[in-house]
């Protein structure tokens, strides 16, 4: 899937989701590992850490909340990326290899392994602690792409790095972020989409929205708007 503008171009927030996803890639993380750092950064510490700064203004304590640089944000993107390969690899990765990446890829500041350190204590109190990811809909996705393998054959056609292409644009866009809050409607609209995408029509001949439906609960008319509001996101980005 090919992104539409330079990543320069986007919003801050969407150049933070581009940074952490990018720097993943490179560090050859796990899904498991990115999607965890992903809902840690965007869905907990990003929107706490602005309401955060409106509240407090100049009186936050800590000097890499204020000023809110990008190049800080960017340092709490790749401490997000290390506190989940603690939570989902073993051993996880030494802080000295995000380091390494941060002096390549951040390009306004140099933090040193102290740095790191203390950004991850900010981190883990601006999100109260709060780092699980027991209701993640990449999670859900995995499961029920696997379910859908073994009930038809048509889901060895259904491609798995589609449905993480589609989970990765729809974290960029923060409307669609903050929308899709329901992570068993979100994982099966992501397989609709990603049956559409990668499957020939020629073979469509299962009938996924309604097996979806049935096996997450989920309802129809969620699932399909959903789904319609991803396809134009994918041909938006297309273009």
């Amino acid at each position: 899937m090919q992104r539409g503008s330079a990543s320069s171009a986007l919003p801050l927030r969407a150049r933070l989701i581009d940074f952490l996803i990018q720097s993943a890639h490179k560090l050859q993380v796990a899904p498991t590992v990115k999607y965890t750092a992903l809902s840690i950064f965007a869905h907990r510490f990003y929107p706490r850490c602005l309401s955060r700064l409106e509240e407090q203004g100049n009186d936050v304590e800590n000097w890499l909340l204020q000023p809110l640089r990008e190049s800080n944000l960017q340092l709490f993107a790749l401490v997000s990326l290390w506190i989940s390969t603690k939570i989902h690899t073993s051993p996880c990765l030494s802080v000295k290899i995000f380091k390494s990446l941060g002096d390549n890829i951040i390009k306004e500041q140099h933090y040193t392994i102290r740095d790191y350190l203390e950004a991850e204590v900010v981190l883990m109190q601006v999100v109260n602690f709060e780092i699980g990811m027991n209701n993640s809909a990449f999670v859900y996705f995995e499961e029920l792409l696997l379910q859908f393998k073994e009930v038809a054959k048509v889901g060895e056609l259904v491609n798995f790095e589609a449905g993480m292409d589609i989970m990765d644009l729809i974290y960029e866009k923060e409307e669609a972020s903050m929308l899709y809050t329901n992570p068993h409607s979100l994982a099966a609209s992501i397989l609709v989409a990603s049956y559409v995408i990668t499957v020939p029509k020629q073979t469509w001949e299962f009938p996924v929205v309604p097996w979806v439906k049935f096996v997450t609960g989920c309802e129809e008319e969620d699932i399909l708007e959903i789904v319609r509001d991803i396809l134009k996101h994918v041909l938006d980005v297309s273009c």
